[in-house]
């Protein structure tokens, strides 16, 4: 059925409006609904969605890289946290990664990491999902550099938020203790960088790991470790009041976080469990409220325990009998659910005295063996941290020969194996192959610095590589040269990309580009030519390009190549130089 010509028009009226603001304001929304649609009704979590598709079209429409980037994640999180949607996660989740490796964002490449562990949880694949956040904490153990383009403050956060996915991860399976040192340096971070959301989210986060880590201390009789856990969860609850209330984190005009968040109400009465929690254990958990598993869980065994110190054993035993019931078919909290099971058999005392003896020395029999495997889980993850480091030096080898250590382009070894290789590939033609020169970059070397001529270069080469397909290759030849292949493109076409190019450079601030702009030659591959004719003939092409001042593509037939004047420099390659 068609829509309705007024349904048409607001969608168009808010399409606009949204076209009217800044990326800057785009992002920063993103970042408001990623909170709030994990911490809201079902209703608010739908609107919060939706939201967040427009603005990830909005996004694809700008094509800015980092925002589309960033706007993924949005949407792969809102997804993975809504019940019933975790399959429309995966392509976005597919495009996530595949978008980050291409652009070279790494730490949104860890996050995507991190995401793909929660959805391995989901289908209980633990393995996967340790595999998954191994991978995720060794791209963030480079010494990542920041991203000039996004800015110190806004790359900061993004490198939070990866953390904080990651210590989610380690919090489900378990691993309590490494999750402890990721949320750590979250922390770090977020401290000096994040805006309110980043820093309800993260609290919120931890409370919950430490929650999780003090009932499992609890199964092998680590009382006082546990209560440790449980106090400090309490005092991050109690404190959250000034971290939310500035921003549009969900929450009630008039009553304090601790109130009202499950996760922060439950840590509270498990620090002091008490009749008084009750009713506000009772209403963060009402059906209505949709809760995911682990708060379900974490907030059921709160309950039971305020019940009991109230006297109230019935309520007490069908709370957990409820939630035993409910969750029975969960896999995405393993160790949530043990510590849910271990809570019920404790309070199923109907055996005379010696059976329950002997079922709870059976009990702390088991608990300790999982104990170990809790250890040798650990130690899993440390040699699949090594093993992933020695692999990524590897190939940190391999990539050093083949690539410009300063703008992380492949070199002149790789561009010559690649046009090789392009020129036995029937599919590959027609090949178009553009050389690239700065116009004004030696004025930037000789009245600046050479440090800033390097930044210019390797702002010159991230959006050149943005800018143009994934399968076109952008390498660096030398200098301030640089030679682009452009497989399957005509050449008419790749003017038009290399055009693109040219607006993309010539549109930088000043602060990126120090005024550079780009003259670009291109032509196409003949039949029986050779990589050392067609360059030369597509620097010819670039010198024409010159002559007419530069910021410009000139592109370059067979039949006007006599054209170009006599007096035109041979080109010679760097190394003869």
């Amino acid at each position: 059925m068609p829509l309705r010509d007024d349904v048409v028009d607001a969608r168009e009226e808010a399409a606009a409006s949204l076209g009217e603001m800044s990326d800057a304001w785009v992002v920063g929304r993103a970042r408001e609904l990623q909170v709030v649609g994990q911490h809201s009704d079902p209703q608010r979590r739908e609107s919060t969605l939706r939201e967040a598709d427009e603005l990830l079209a909005e996004a694809r429409r700008r094509g800015n890289p980092r925002m589309i980037g960033q706007l993924l994640c949005c949407c792969v999180t809102l997804r993975l946290c809504t019940p019933g949607l975790a399959e429309q996660a995966v392509p976005l989740l597919d495009e996530l990664l595949t978008h980050a490796r291409r652009h070279r964002l790494d730490v949104l490449r860890a996050d995507a990491h991190a995401l793909r562990g929660r959805l391995a949880l989901m289908d209980g694949n633990e393995e996967n999902a340790l595999n998954q956040a191994a991978e995720a904490l060794v791209i963030l153990d480079d010494d990542l550099v920041p991203d000039a383009t996004l800015g110190r403050r806004s790359w900061e956060r993004l490198l939070a938020t990866a953390l904080i996915d990651i210590g989610r991860v380690l919090t489900q399976l378990g691993v309590y203790d490494i999750a402890d040192e990721v949320m750590a340096r979250a922390h770090h971070r977020i401290r000096e960088s994040g805006g309110p959301y980043e820093i309800a989210t993260h609290l919120i986060n931890r409370c919950r790991m430490l929650l999780g880590w003090g009932l499992r201390l609890e199964r092998v009789g680590k009382q006082d470790d546990a209560h440790a856990r449980f106090d400090t969860a309490a005092q991050i609850a109690l404190s959250m009041d000034g971290s939310s209330q500035e921003g549009s984190f969900p929450r009630i005009p008039g009553m304090q976080d601790a109130e009202q968040l499950p996760v922060l109400v439950a840590a509270c009465a498990l620090a002091e469990p008490d009749p008084a929690h009750i009713a506000r254990l009772e209403r963060v958990s009402a059906p209505e409220q949709e809760l995911p598993v682990r708060e379900r869980i974490i907030v059921a065994i709160a309950l039971f325990r305020c019940h009991r110190a109230a006297g109230h054993r019935d309520a007490a035993n069908e709370v957990l009998s409820a939630i035993k019931e409910e969750t029975a078919g969960d896999v995405s909290e393993p160790s949530l659910r043990i510590s849910l099971v271990r809570e019920h058999a404790q309070q199923t005392e109907l055996d005379p005295e010696s059976a329950s003896a002997a079922l709870r020395d059976y009990a702390q029999e088991l608990e300790s063996e999982l104990w170990t495997m809790r250890a040798s889980r650990s130690a899993t993850l440390m040699a699949r941290l090594d093993r992933q480091r020695l692999n990524r030096q590897h190939h940190a080898i391999t990539r050093q020969a083949m690539h410009d250590p300063l703008t992380g382009l492949p070199n002149r070894r790789a561009l010559d194996a690649k046009l090789e290789s392009l020129l036995r590939e029937p599919a590959s033609q027609p090949l178009s192959v553009a050389l690239v020169d700065l116009d004004g970059f030696k004025e930037v070397n000789d009245q600046r610095s050479h440090a800033e001529g390097d930044e210019v270069l390797r702002v010159v080469a991230r959006t050149l590589s943005d800018t143009l397909r994934s399968d076109d290759l952008v390498s660096r030849y030398g200098g301030d040269e640089f030679v682009v292949l452009l497989p399957g493109v005509a050449l008419e076409a790749a003017e038009s990309a290399l055009e693109r190019a040219v607006h993309a450079v010539g549109g930088l601030p000043g602060s990126l580009s120090r005024g550079v702009t780009l003259s670009i030659g291109v032509v196409a591959m003949q039949p029986q030519e050779d990589g050392n004719e067609v360059l030369a003939r597509a620097d010819m092409a670039m010198y024409r390009s010159k002559r007419r001042g530069g910021n410009q593509v000139a592109a370059v037939s067979v039949d006007s190549a006599q054209e170009l004047s006599p007096e035109q420099p041979i080109w010679i390659p760097p190394e003869a130089t």
